[in-house]
C-alpha cells in the first residue's frame, strides 16, 4: 500500500493539490494510493497520541501508517524546514515499527525559489533516525503557484518531467 502523505493541516493548500496530482498520476501509471491529509489529524494529537497514550481518532491513523509500505511525503517550507505538524505525526506513531524499513520519497514546495530543499534535507534525517528508506530522487517544486493550473494540474514541463521520473522510480523502488 502506498501512502500520499500532505504534510500540513493549512486547509486548501497548495501541498494538498499535489498531493492530489501525485495520487491522480500514480492511478493513471496503474498504481493505487491513499491520500492522507495532515489536516485530519485529531485536533488534540498532542494531548491524547503522545507517550504511550491512544486515541480512538489517532489509531485508524495508526492502523492506515501500518498497512503502509511506501509513503510518499509532500511538504510544504514553513520557516526554512517542514512543517510541526509533521513532525508531531511521526512522533505520535509507534516507535520503531511505523516506518522501520518501509520507504518514502519526499517532494518539497515552496512559495519561494527553492523548493523547501532545507526542509526535505532536515526530514531526511529525521527518515534515517526512523529507518525509513528514502528514494535518492527527492524533489523541490519552487514558486508553486506558478506551477499549478486553477484544477491542480502541474503545468511546467520540467516538473512534470521529473515528476514522471520520481514516481516510476518509487513504483520500482
Amino acid at each position: 500500500m502506498i501512502t500520499i502523505i500532505a504534510a500540513t493541516n493549512r486547509s486548501n493548500s497548495n501541498t494538498l493539490k499535489v498531493a492530489k496530482y501525485y495520487q491522480k498520476q500514480l492511478k493513471e501509471k496503474g498504481t493505487d494510493a491513499t491520500l492522507f491529509s495532515l489536516e485530519h489529524l485529531p485536533i488534540d494529537v498532542l494531548n491524547t497520541d503522545m507517550y504511550g497514550k491512544r486515541s480512538v481518532e489517532f489509531q485508524k491513523i495508526q492502523d492506515m501508517i501500518n498497512d503502509t509500505e511506501k509513503f510518499i511525503f509532500i511538504m510544504p517550507e514553513y520557516n526554512g524546514s517542514y512543517p510541526g505538524v509533521l513532525k508531531v505525526l511521526i512522533d505520535a506513531c509507534n516507535f520503531p515499527d511505523s516506518f522501520y524499513d518501509k520507504k518514502a520519497a519526499l517532494v518539497g514546495i515552496s512559495s519561494g525559489k527553492y523548493g523547501n530543499i532545507r526542509g526535505v534535507d532536515h526530514f531526511t534525517g529525521v527518515c534515517h533516525y526512523i529507518h525509513l528508506n528514502i528514494l535518492p530522487l527527492r524533489l523541490h517544486i519552487p514558486n508553486i503557484k506558478t506551477e499549478l493550473d486553477t484544477d491542480g494540474n502541474l503545468i511546467k514541463e520540467d516538473t512534470i518531467k521529473f515528476t514522471n521520473e520520481q514516481m516510476d522510480k518509487f513504483i520500482g523502488f
